[in-house]
């Protein structure tokens, strides 16, 4: 009986190690690092996240009728070759889902899931207005935090250093904004 009273304690103190608590910066930087490395090794390109949903659209837009291969963005034999191989082989797509499932079940397992209610309309207004900012940012930029940031710093590219700057910057007047208009 205590033999399993003090298994189960220490059970409870490996959940609480590494699932409950938030791991040190430094653990998530090295497996940031070491998916970059994976990711790019396997697919042959850098991590990127915001194009793939360009694909998306594209797919839904084509299975609605529509077509777009004379749209500009798709044009090129690359991206006609991503579009024609499809959602299930497009690895971005697939590290995407990965993305959206391991968010969720971090969450799950760390009982950090939460329903909350809506308080005021200004904070729907507040959330898809910056969901929107976000996403075209991410695609006049050509990639998100983790395309344009991350694999730029890590490809060495002066423009991921730039991007960060004003990544921070955006950060810091959008905080603002939300705080003066929304809050």
């Amino acid at each position: 009986m205590l033999k399993k009273l003090s298994d189960t304690i220490a059970a409870n103190d490996y959940y609480k190690l590494w699932l409950k608590d938030a791991w040190p910066y430094l653990t998530g930087a090295i497996l940031l690092s070491v998916f970059q490395i994976v990711s790019l090794a396997v697919t042959g390109n850098p991590w990127g996240v915001s194009a793939a949903f360009a694909n998306w659209g594209a797919w839904i837009y084509e299975a609605l009728g529509g077509s777009v291969g004379k749209w500009y963005y798709f044009s090129s034999d690359g991206a006609q070759a991503v579009l024609e191989r499809g959602f299930l082989r497009d690895p971005a797509s697939i590290r995407n889902l990965g993305i959206i499932a391991g968010a969720l079940f971090s969450v799950l397992i760390a009982s950090g899931f939460k329903v909350k209610q809506i308080k005021t309309k200004k904070q729907v207004v507040a959330a898809v207005l910056g969901g929107l900012l976000m996403g075209y940012g991410a695609r006049i930029a050509f990639g998100c935090n983790i395309g344009a940031l991350f694999s730029g710093i890590s490809m060495l590219s002066l423009s991921g250093w730039v991007f960060g700057a004003f990544l921070f910057l955006g950060a810091v007047i959008g905080s603002k904004m939300l705080v003066k208009f929304f809050m």
